[in-house]
C-alpha cells in the first residue's frame, strides 16, 4: 500500500492532474467527504488528508510514503528524513514582508530600529532579517496575520502573498520579497528503498506531467 499525504484546498486541486497522470484518481473529494483516508481507483494507493503544516511530519515518520508540501512548510520543518525529488511548480506564491500603508519600512530598517514582526514562518523570517542585520522580535501567529499590524501587535508581517488582494483590503502593502514558494514532492527515505518498484513509476509520471 502506498499512502500519499495531501492537504485540502489549492494543493489538493492542483495535485489532481499529476495524480491522474500517474493513473491515480480519488474516489471521494475531501471537500465533500468527512473521511480523512480517501480510497482511490487503485487498491494499492490511498490518500490521507492532513493539515498542510503536518505533511512533512507524516512523511518523515513513515505514516505516509509520499506527500506534497509547500516550500514554506518544508523550510519551517527543516526537511529532516525527507527526499525532495521534484518541484511540482504548483500552488505558487511569494513569501513577503508587508507593512501598513504609509509606514516607512526602508527608513525604519536603515535607522536600526527593532521591529516587531508577526508571522507563521518564524524560521524563514529569522533567517531573512538576520541576513540583513535587522533586529526583530518575532511573534508567532497561526492565522489572520493581516490583523496584527492593524491593532498594534506588530510593525510588520511576513506572510504568503498570491494576488495581494488580502493585503490591499486591509490597507497593507508588500515591501520586501523573501522567496518564491511552490509545492514539492516529498518522499520517505525508507519507503523509497523498500517500495521503489511502486513509487518510482509515480515519480516518473509526475516528472513527465510537469514538463508538459
Amino acid at each position: 500500500m502506498i499512502t500519499i499525504a495531501l492537504s485540502k484546498g489549492r494543493i489538493f486541486e492542483e495535485t489532481l492532474p499529476l495524480l491522474q497522470a500517474a493513473g491515480i484518481t480519488p474516489l471521494e473529494a475531501p471537500e465533500s467527504s468527512r473521511k480523512l483516508i480517501l480510497p482511490t481507483n487503485r487498491e494499492d494507493v490511498r490518500l490521507i488528508i492532513v493539515r498542510a503544516s503536518d505533511v512533512p511530519t507524516y512523511v518523515q515518520y513513515g505514516a505516509a510514503d509520499i506527500g506534497v508540501a509547500g516550500k514554506d512548510v518544508l523550510n519551517e520543518h527543516g526537511g529532516a528524513g525527507l527526499y525532495q525529488p521534484l518541484d511540482l511548480n504548483i500552488a505558487k506564491c511569494r513569501l513577503m514582508v508587508a507593512v501598513p500603508f504609509g509606514f516607512d519600512y526602508a527608513s525604519a530598517v536603515k535607522q536600526g530600529a527593532r521591529l516587531r514582526v508577526a508571522t507563521k514562518y518564524v524560521e524563514a523570517a529569522r533567517e531573512h532579517f538576520a541576513s540583513k542585520g535587522v533586529h526583530v522580535d518575532l511573534i508567532k501567529l497561526y492565522g489572520s496575520m493581516e490583523l496584527a499590524p492593524l491593532v498594534g501587535l506588530s510593525d510588520a508581517i511576513v506572510d504568503l502573498v498570491s494576488s495581494g488582494g488580502t493585503l490591499k483590503a486591509n490597507n497593507l502593502v508588500a515591501v520586501e520579497h523573501i522567496v518564491d514558494i511552490s509545492s514539492r514532492l516529498v518522499v520517505n527515505q525508507a519507503a523509497l528503498k523498500l517500495k521503489l518498484s511502486a513509487i518510482q513509476p509515480m515519480l516518473d509520471a509526475f516528472a513527465q506531467a510537469i514538463k508538459q
